[in-house]
């Protein structure tokens, strides 16, 4: 199983926005119930795409700065960034296939 990470404000710059390879985020909360319906989902997708891949989740409650500077309104919210800049991003809770197609245009 793919290791999905733990973003943290204090972390986000170094880890998510200057990676190496583009970085899937989940914008997430422990009391969202669509949020912990799409976890597996994004589980599978950080699996299937390890090798070009980084995924991660960042727990907005937790983490109150990093939501705001990317206009994350609401949860989940699923961010890809790309060379320290968003590129792509799917709101609400989405199927895989949709998250399969995002990818595909980027990685």
């Amino acid at each position: 199983m793919a290791k999905l990470s733990t973003f943290t404000d204090a972390e986000f710059d170094a880890n998510v926005l200057r990676a190496a390879q583009p970085t899937l985020v989940d914008f997430w909360a422990e009391w969202c119930a669509p949020c912990r319906a799409l976890s597996p989902v994004v589980e599978e997708v950080a699996e299937a795409h390890s090798a070009q891949l980084q995924v991660g989740k960042m727990n907005i409650d937790e983490n109150p700065n990093t939501p705001g500077k990317f206009g994350v309104r609401a949860i989940p919210t699923l961010v890809l960034f790309k060379d320290g800049a968003v590129v792509d991003q799917l709101v609400g809770l989405v199927n895989k296939t949709k998250i399969e197609e995002m990818l595909s245009k980027h990685i």
